[in-house]
C-alpha cells in the first residue's frame, strides 16, 4: 500500500521534513515548546482540546488520528454555507451528489456520519441539507469512530459543536450579552435571515449561560422547478447547579422543504462534453386518463411484472450488438451474446426523436416534486466534578427524531418516521504514576432506535422525461406515498444497543504515548414488513400475487461484537509527532432512515466490523505558527455481503492525506490539502459484477432512443480490482486557501480545489472531466457592522458530480452551478 502513494506525497514529505529541520532551535530537544498565541489564525491551528476523536481532551496535534477542525471564524471568512464547501479545508473529504441534497460528506470515499456534541445522529445521506451556520466548530474525523462512541461507519464523521455561551479555554461563561443579526442574498433569489444572542445570567446565586440562534431561508435555485425553504432554531444552556455540579442542555429544530435533483437524464459522453441531448417522447401508458401512470399500467401484459425494465444477465459494457428480440422465447432479447429478460423493445422506444443543446439548469425536477423533513434534536448533560482529584462523572442524554416525505414525479417516493434516544455515562479520572500521566474513561451506554420507513422505487424511470419539455402524463407516476400502498419496501421495527467501553491514555515524560480502548456491544434487532402495503412483484420482491413467498415478513436476532483501538505516538520535541493506530470498529448496517431490513437481520448482515491501519506524522513548527499532518491508511469493512446500498457499502480504501495550515503573519493565513485514495467495493470484487442501470454508452450498438422509454438494467461485468473500483470518487484532490488582512477592516480570501476526472458510473462508459473550482471573497468590518461578498466558481468552470454512481451513474449526472455570487450584511453587539 505504501509504495502506491509515494509518488503522490513525496514532495509533501520533503516539505514536511524541511520544515521540521528549519524549526529546530539550538536549545535542548527536551525543552518544552513555547506557547505562541497567533492573532490571525482564525482558529485554524490545532491548539484547542477536541474531545470528538477519542473522548479525551487532546488537541489534534497530539491526537493519533487524521482529523481536521473548521472554526466559525474560518467558515465566516471563506463564506462557507454548506458541508460540500468543507472539502477545501479537510483532505480526504469529497461528496458525490445524493440527488442534490448535501446531507453528509463522503470521507475517504465512503458515506460519512454526523455527530452532534460527540453523539451520533440519525443517518442522513440525503434526507435534508445539514446546516453549518449554527456551529461554533466542525470536527472532521477520518476513519471509524473511537470505541467510546459506539458502532460507526468506516469512512469517518463530522462532529458539530453548537454555538454556546461557555468559553472552552476557561470553562466559564462569556462576560456580557452578545448577539448579531445578518441578512444574506445571492444569485437566483437567495435570501437568508439569521439572528443570534447569548450571554451570562444568574438564577438565584447560580450562574448560567445561554445562546440562541435562528436562521430562516427562502431561496430560489439555478435549477428549474427548484427552491429551498428552511427554518433552523437552536438553543444551548450551561448552568452551575452546585459547586461541583454542571448542567448543559438545549436542542435544535430544523424544518426543511426543497426537492431532490437527479440532474441530467439520457446521459452520454456527448452530453457531458458538448451538451448534446437526445429528445423525444415515450409511448403513452396512462390508460385511465388520470394524468398519472400507476404500477399496474406499467404492467402492459397483465402478468404482474413490469414490461419496461428488462434485465441484462452479465453485460460487458461497450460491447457490440443491438437489442434483438429472441426467435423462440417470448420476452427475451439479446445484446450481442448477452440475454436480456423481460424485454419488450416495442414499448421502450421514443417517438419524435431529435437533438437539442441542454442548459445546466434544465434538470429532472417536476413542478410538483417536493422533499420535506422535520428534525428535532435535544440533549441534556449532567457533570459532577471531583473536589480536587478523583472521578468526574458525566451523563449524556440525547434524543433525535425526524419525519421525512419525499415525492419525485418520474417514479420515486419515500417516507421516514424515526427516532433515537441514547444515554451515555462517562466516568473519567487522571493521575500521575511515576513518570507518566494517566487518563482513563469508563462508559456504559444504551441506544434505542425506532423506525418506520417506506420506499417506492419500482418503475423508477429517469429517461422517460424529455428535459426540453415539461413533465406530463407520459412520464409522471402515481406514487406509493400518495395512496399509501404499493411500496417497494416497508419496514417497521426497532433495535437496542447496550454497550460498555473503557479507554486509557498514558503519556510518559519522555514524550511516548499509548492510547488504548475497548468496547463490547450487544444489539437486539427486530423488523417486519406489512405485506398488505407492498407492491408485488416489485424491484425488491420478485414474486407476483397470490405468491408471497419472496417476502420475508419479519425477523429478529441478537448481535454482539467487540471493538478496540490501539495507538502509539512520540512527541519528539521540537514539534514532530509520529504515530500509528490500529483499530477494529463495529458497525450497524442501517438504511437511509436508520431502518434495518428483515433480510439483513435474518442473514446476519445487519452487523459488521471495520478495520483501520493508519500511520502518520504531525508537527507544530516555526514557533507553533505552522501545523502539518501526513497520514497513510488502509481501512475496510470485513464482510462483503453485509451492506446497505444507500448508506453503508462493504468497501476497502487505501490512501494518503496531507494537510498544512500556516499562519505566515498576523495578516496572512495559508492552508494546503492533498488526498490520494482508491476505494474498492468488496462485494463487487467478490462477484466480478454489479447490478447497475445501463446507459446508452454502455451499449453503443443500440440507438439510445430505443431504450429511453424504459430502463435497461442488469448485472454489469467488470472483473478484477480495477473493475471493482468505486465510481465517482476522485483519485487525487488538492486544495489551497489563503486569506489576508489588508488592514482598515478589509480582508480578502480565496480557495482553489483541483479534482481529478472520474467515471460517472460503475460501467466507466462516461467520464466526467477534471476541474478546478475557485472561490473568492472580501470582508469589510467597520465598528459593529460587517459586509461580505463572495464569488463562487469564479472562473465559471463547467463541471459535474456523479449522482449515486454505482447504481445510477450510467444514466444520470448532476451539472454543477456556474459562477454565482452571494453577499451578507451583519450587525453585531
Amino acid at each position: 500500500m505504501l509504495r502506491r502513494h509515494v509518488s503522490g506525497i513525496a514532495f509533501l514529505a520533503t516539505l514536511f521534513c524541511a520544515s521540521g529541520a528549519s524549526a529546530q532551535e539550538p536549545e535542548s530537544a527536551a525543552a518544552p515548546l513555547e506557547e505562541l498565541v497567533v492573532i490571525g489564525d482564525l482558529g485554524s491551528l490545532p491548539d484547542e482540546d477536541v474531545q470528538s476523536v477519542f473522548g479525551f481532551g487532546k488537541s489534534l496535534l497530539y491526537t493519533p488520528r487524521s482529523a481536521s477542525t473548521v472554526s466559525e471564524e474560518m467558515m465566516a471568512r471563506f463564506d462557507m454555507r454548506d458541508i460540500d464547501e468543507l472539502i477545501a479545508v479537510a483532505p480526504g473529504s469529497f461528496t458525490q451528489s445524493f440527488f442534490g441534497v448535501a446531507g453528509s460528506l463522503d470521507i475517504r470515499g465512503t458515506p460519512g456520519e454526523t455527530y452532534f456534541r460527540g453523539v451520533r445522529r440519525l443517518d442522513n445521506p440525503g434526507n435534508y441539507p445539514t446546516p453549518i451556520g449554527a456551529s461554533d466548530r466542525i470536527d472532521i474525523v477520518r476513519g471509524p469512530a473511537s470505541p467510546i462512541y459506539g458502532p460507526a461507519k468506516i469512512g469517518g464523521y463530522l462532529n458539530f459543536n453548537p454555538k454556546s455561551a461557555r468559553v472552552e479555554e476557561t470553562g466559564g461563561f462569556i462576560d456580557e450579552t452578545t448577539g448579531a443579526v445578518s441578512l444574506g442574498a445571492g444569485s437566483w433569489d437567495k435570501r437568508i435571515l439569521a439572528a443570534e444572542v447569548g450571554g451570562p445570567g444568574r438564577l438565584g446565586n447560580r450562574a448560567f449561560g445561554y445562546y440562541l440562534y435562528s436562521e430562516f431561508e427562502d431561496s430560489g435555485s439555478y435549477y428549474r422547478n427548484s427552491g429551498l425553504d428552511q427554518t433552523l432554531l437552536q438553543a444551548s444552556f450551561d448552568a452551575d447547579a452546585g459547586e461541583r455540579l454542571h448542567l448543559e442542555f438545549g436542542g435544535m429544530y430544523h424544518d426543511y422543504a426543497g426537492n431532490e435533483n437527479a440532474g441530467w437524464n439520457r446521459l452520454t459522453q456527448d452530453l457531458v462534453d458538448h451538451g448534446i441531448y437526445v429528445t423525444g417522447q415515450p409511448l403513452p401508458l396512462d390508460t385511465d386518463g388520470d394524468g398519472l401512470i400507476s404500477h399496474q399500467e406499467f404492467d402492459v401484459d397483465g402478468d404482474g411484472f413490469t414490461d419496461l425494465n428488462p434485465f441484462a444477465a452479465g453485460l460487458v459494457p461497450g460491447g457490440p450488438g443491438s437489442l434483438v428480440p429472441g426467435d423462440s422465447v417470448d420476452g427475451v432479447c439479446t445484446v450481442g451474446t448477452t440475454s436480456v429478460f423481460g424485454c419488450r423493445p416495442e414499448l421502450m422506444r421514443l417517438v419524435n426523436v431529435g437533438q437539442a443543446v441542454l442548459d445546466g439548469s434544465q434538470v429532472l425536477v417536476g413542478p410538483d416534486d417536493f422533499h420535506a423533513t422535520d428534525v428535532l434534536t435535544l440533549y441534556f448533560d449532567v457533570t459532577r466534578r471531583p473536589v480536587d482529584s478523583g472521578w468526574e462523572w458525566t451523563n449524556q442524554l440525547f434524543y433525535e427524531a425526524y419525519d421525512n416525505l419525499n415525492q419525485v414525479a418520474y417514479g420515486f417516493s419515500q417516507f421516514h418516521d424515526t427516532w433515537v434516544i441514547e444515554d451515555r455515562l462517562v466516568a473519567a479520572n487522571s493521575w500521575r504514576a511515576g513518570s507518566a500521566a494517566v487518563s482513563v474513561q469508563l462508559s456504559p451506554s444504551l441506544r434505542y432506535t425506532n423506525f418506520e420507513h417506506g420506499d417506492d422505487y419500482t418503475n423508477e424511470y429517469f429517461d422517460r422525461r424529455d428535459l426540453t419539455r415539461p413533465a406530463g402524463p407520459l412520464d409522471t407516476r402515481l406514487l406509493a406515498t400518495q395512496i399509501d400502498d404499493d411500496y417497494t419496501e416497508y419496514y417497521i421495527g426497532d433495535y437496542l444497543d447496550l454497550g460498555l467501553a473503557a479507554l486509557a491514555d498514558v503519556t510518559w515524560d519522555n514524550g511516548f504515548n499509548v492510547l488504548a480502548g475497548v468496547r463490547y456491544d450487544t444489539i437486539d434487532m427486530e423488523s417486519l414488513q406489512p405485506v398488505e402495503k407492498l407492491l408485488l412483484a416489485s424491484a425488491n420482491n420478485f414474486c407476483a400475487p397470490p405468491d408471497r413467498s419472496c417476502v420475508r415478513t419479519e425477523a429478529s436476532d441478537r448481535f454482539d461484537g467487540l471493538s478496540w483501538t490501539l495507538s502509539v505516538s512520540y512527541d519528539s520535541r521540537p514539534g514532530l509527532i509520529p504515530y500509528a493506530t490500529v483499530s477494529r470498529q463495529s458497525t450497524v448496517i442501517a438504511g437511509q432512515a436508520a431502518e434495518i431490513t428483515t433480510d439483513n437481520i435474518a442473514s446476519g448482515g445487519a452487523f459488521d466490523v471495520s478495520r483501520l491501519h493508519e500511520i502518520g506524522l504531525k508537527g507544530s513548527l516555526l514557533n507553533n505558527s505552522l501545523y502539518v499532518a501526513l497520514s497513510l491508511y488502509e481501512q475496510q469493512r470485513t464482510d462483503f455481503s453485509a451492506q446497505a446500498t444507500v448508506t453503508n457499502q462493504a468497501s476497502q480504501t487505501e490512501g494518503a492525506e496531507f494537510e498544512m495550515r500556516w499562519v505566515v503573519s498576523e495578516e496572512l493565513l495559508f492552508t494546503l490539502g492533498y488526498s490520494d485514495m482508491e476505494v474498492i467495493n468488496l462485494n463487487t470484487l467478490e462477484a466480478g459484477a454489479r447490478y447497475s442501470f445501463i446507459g446508452a454508452d454502455d451499449v453503443p450498438g443500440i440507438p439510445p432512443e430505443s431504450i429511453y422509454g424504459g430502463a435497461l438494467a442488469g448485472s454489469v461485468i467488470r472483473p478484477g480490482p480495477s473493475g471493482a473500483r468505486r465510481a465517482g470518487v476522485p483519485r487525487n484532490i488538492a486544495s489551497v486557501t489563503a486569506t489576508y488582512d489588508l488592514g482598515n477592516g478589509i480582508a480578502i480570501s480565496g480557495s482553489a480545489v483541483d479534482v481529478d476526472a472520474v467515471h460517472s458510473g460503475f460501467s466507466n462508459s462516461v467520464t466526467l472531466p477534471a476541474y478546478t473550482l475557485v472561490n473568492a471573497s472580501v470582508v469589510f468590518e467597520k465598528g459593529n457592522w460587517t459586509v461580505s461578498a463572495a464569488a463562487k466558481n469564479l472562473t465559471d468552470e463547467r463541471y459535474f458530480r456523479a449522482n449515486f454512481p454505482n447504481l445510477f451513474g450510467g444514466v444520470v449526472v448532476l451539472p454543477e452551478l456556474p459562477r454565482n455570487y452571494q453577499a451578507r450584511v451583519r450587525y453585531r453587539w
